[in-house]
Parts: structure tokens; sequence; C-alpha cells
């Protein structure tokens, strides 16, 4: 009888991985990122058909979000474990997406597999977090598979945990994997009895994990994480950290070549190291050795790495044209744009003189890049859109449209639908989630309890957010029992999220 212990090959398939939504896995930022760091890429625009493979796609929803949102893109998602390809298909078929395809299928194996043949060549393939929690056999497998299956000029994202940001962390990986193995049944109650261990010597002051800011900074970042990603983080037999050289080698193999990060700060240099430290980077022309010493100075614990199959490079008038063509949004009101940036060298600075006029723009609608530069009043400033994009994209105070203007269609109103009706709950309120839109070509990172707002709000009619009564929505959405005083500091809150997101919502096509 097969059971979990012979086929998960140590990887934890008792609970299924926690719903998610990442936007650097989405096509049109994947090749912002490049265009950013000089890279030709033939994607997306508006109207591009793009074939997108995510591996250790869990439950699939990010690759659904994709699919809802862009009905011409061909979508293929894979998971070894059925009870992720069964939810994921049963989720596809009630929205009668028909773009979509889930495979269940072993990574290890699955280039040699006839199976091999129904999966498109791929404009773009990601796989997140998987690369750190597998075996060597499943890397090779994957090697393997994207060299049989990206094509030429192909974008590869790949994100795992990184050394030597991990390395002051070890002790609470390992400490939460065999302390929890013997102290509890189940890879959650594994995890929650391993982590509490983890805690409690922490607060008696055991020097590795004390005296760690990367395990006590993780120990409260994993107190408001779900605990079936706990369990997927910490319980699984082949967690190990990677060096960037080490991945960009065995990548290497599928012909791969690295370009940069998806996280689009970590690119500028200058705001990851100090001056001494840059003057050290800047020595090396060989791009791992550069790597190595910047990961050493900046210490990230999770690399998003973008790979491309053929590397064409843009000249800087070529990709300055392109860039001056992209459309940004505005996602929160201007008198809440952070013009300090938090960085490993400091903080980043957003002169105000020259980007508070854009962000004035910005809150009237949404404009290229290209516009902006051109303001009138501008204090004189290198002529620099790569500048704009990265900085305002790369603090998440900017957003990408990939088709401006473009209307909610059945698919992505479904979706959204369906997110809200399913999980969103008194409990579940702050759970980050993403609604589909097709103007963004993805997804809208946002709470569940957003969803409930957005689509009340779209209801209305999008009208002005002074004039909804949030407080007859907080009656309908808090429990009969919530006393006076909870019930009307909801209406407040919902008036807040209103104020800080209606127009956007709107801009999108979502209300």
């Amino acid at each position: 009888m097969t059971t979990a212990a012979t086929w998960s090959a140590g990887y934890v398939t008792d609970t299924a991985y926690a719903r998610g939504y990442y936007p650097e896995q989405s096509p049109v930022h994947l090749a912002l990122a490049a265009l950013l760091l000089g890279v030709e890429t033939d994607l997306p625009g508006p109207a591009d058909e793009v074939s997108y493979l995510e591996l250790g796609c869990g439950q699939g929803f990010g690759a659904t979000v994709l699919a809802a949102a862009n009905p011409g893109w061909r979508i293929t998602a894979i998971d070894f474990n059925p009870a992720h390809i069964a939810a994921a298909r049963r989720g596809a078929s009630e929205l009668g997406l028909t773009n979509i395809r889930f495979l269940e299928a072993d990574l290890a194996t699955l280039a040699e597999d006839p199976l091999l043949a129904e999966i498109p060549a791929a404009d773009v393939a990601t796989l997140h977090g998987l690369w750190s929690w597998v075996s060597p056999a499943v890397r090779a497998g994957i090697v393997r598979l994207l060299n049989a299956r990206v094509r030429a000029g192909g974008l590869v994202h790949v994100s795992y945990n990184a050394l030597p940001g991990w390395q002051s962390a070890l002790l609470l990986q390992r400490l939460v994997r065999e302390a929890g193995r013997r102290l509890a049944h189940g890879s959650v109650e594994q995890a929650r009895a391993g982590l509490e261990l983890a805690r409690e010597l922490v607060a008696a002051e055991v020097p590795g994990l004390a005296k760690s800011e990367v395990a006590r900074e993780t120990l409260k970042r994993l107190e408001k994480t779900p605990p079936e990603y706990n369990a997927h983080e910490y319980m699984n037999d082949h967690w190990s950290p990677c060096w960037h050289a080490e991945v960009a080698g065995e990548l290497a193999a599928a012909k791969l070549d690295y370009v940069g990060s998806a996280r689009l700060l970590t690119n500028f240099v200058d705001l990851l190291l100090t001056p001494p430290q840059r003057a050290i980077a800047a020595r090396f022309a060989d791009p791992l050795l550069r790597e190595l010493v910047v990961d050493a100075c900046a210490e990230p614990t999770l690399r998003h790495d973008i790979y491309i199959r053929g590397t064409r490079r843009l000249s800087v008038g070529a990709r300055d044209t392109a860039l001056e063509a992209v459309t940004l949004a505005l996602p929160v009101p201007p008198e809440q744009i952070a013009y300090r940036v938090r960085m490993p060298a400091g903080q980043a600075t957003l002169s105000e003189a020259f980007y508070g006029p854009m962000i004035q723009h910005l809150a009237e609608g949404p404009c290229t890049v290209g516009e902006l530069l051109a303001l009138p009043g501008l204090p004189d400033h290198t002529h620099n859109p790569g500048e704009v994009v990265g900085m305002l994209v790369g603090s998440n105070q900017a957003l990408v449209l990939a088709r401006p203007g473009a209307p909610m269609n059945t698919a992505s109103r479904h979706l959204n639908a369906m997110t809200t009706r399913r999980h969103l709950r008194v409990d579940t309120m702050n759970q980050p989630s993403a609604m589909a839109s097709p103007a963004l070509a993805g997804g809208l990172p946002m709470a569940l309890a957003h969803f409930y707002l957005a689509e009340r709000f779209a209801a209305a009619g999008g009208i002005d957010a002074d004039r909804v009564d949030t407080l007859r929505w907080a009656r309908e959405f808090a429990p009969a029992e919530a006393p006076a005083e909870e019930v009307e500091a909801l209406a407040k809150q919902m008036q807040d999220v209103l104020h800080r997101h209606g127009k956007l919502w709107r801009w999108l096509g979502i209300a």
C-alpha cells in the first residue's frame, strides 16, 4: 500500500501548503525587472500571448489568478501532491477556465516522462521557495525540465532561502524540525511545538538564538504566518539554504544566465551597501563573485533570482524608451507616500521636490513614466526613467498597469467573489490574498477583508467614499453579538480603507 512515507521523499504532504499570491512571479513584473537591468525580453505587451509554467504550484491560487486575468495566456501549473492538484482543478473548473492546466507530476523525473510532450514551451517559468525545500534529485530534475521546456529568450524566476543570510538562524531551523518531530504528531503540530521551544530558548537567552537577529525576527514574523506555511518551511527533510553561485551553477546546465533580482530595490547596489562595501564589490567583473560580496554585506535570507535563456543586452537609449512607455498607478493617497525607505545600507531618500509633483499627478489617475518626466517645474535631475520605475515600483508605492483602462472580465469577477465566499471570516480578515485584475495582468495584493469592501463598493457604483454607509456594511459583516463600539470602529476602518484604495479600485475596474 502506498503511503506518504513512500512517495513524499521527505516533503511535507499531510497538510496543504497555504494559499498565496506572490507578485514576483508575475510575467509583467519579471519582464519589467529584466528591462530595468538592461536585458531585452519579448513580453508581455497588452495583447501578447504568454505561455507560463509554474513548478510547485501548491493549491494553484497564483496560477489561477493569472489565468483569470489573462484569458489569452496558456498557464501550466505542476505539483506532485495530488491533494493540491485536486483542489486547484476544482477551482479552475468552477470558474470555467479553459486556459489553465494543472498536472500532478514528480519533478525529479518529469523531464523523462511522456507527459513532458504535453507541456507547452514556456515564455516564463517560475518556482517559488521550492528549490531550497527539495532533494538534490528533484533540483536536478527541475534543471532538466527547464532545459527541455523554456524557450530561447524565456525568463525563469527562482526564489530560495539564501546563504549567508540564513547562517545565523540554522540552529533555529534544526531545532524546530528535530524537536518538533519528537514532541508532536503531524507536521503542523510539530512545527508549532518546535517553534514554541525555540521561543522559550530565546527567552532563556541561549546565545545561538537570542544573539541572532535573523532568528529573533523570524520567530516574530512566524507568529502571523499560517501554520501550514510553517510546517512546509521547517519540517521538510531536505530543507537547505543555498549559495547564489551554487544555484547559478546548477541552472547553467539549462543554458540559463543570471539577470538580477525580482525585488527591484535590491538591484540598486548603492542602497544595499555602504560606500566602503561598494568600493570592494565594484572591483570585480565576475558577476558571481560580485554577488557573493553583496550577499555577504546585505545578508538576504530570501533571494528572488531572475534568469534568462539567452541574454540580449539593450542600449541605454532603447531601455529608457521602453521604460518611458510603462504606465504607473498610485496605490495609496499621496499623503501616505513614504519619501524615506529603509534599506540595509541605511535610508533611501526620495527627493520630494522631484517625486512630489509626480505623486500628485498620479493621484489624478494612471499615466506613463514619460508623462511624469515631462511634467513642468521638475528640478534639474538626471533623465533616468529607470530610477523612477525602480524606486516607486520597488518600494511598492506604484503599480505597473499592463493594460491601462482594461475592464474586469467575468473570470476575474467570479474568482474574486469565490475567494470572498470561501475564505473570508472574522478570524481571517487580515489574511493576505490577491484580487485578479486584467488591467494588472495579475493580482492586486490585499487583505481578505478588502475583498468584501471592494465588492460592496462596486455594488454601490464606486461612488465617493464619503457617501458610502460603511456603518451598515459593518453591521452586516460583524457577528450579531458584537458590541456597538466594535461595530462603529469597524465602520471607521472600512471608511479609511475606501479612502486609501477606492480610487485605485476604480482605475483597475474592480469597483
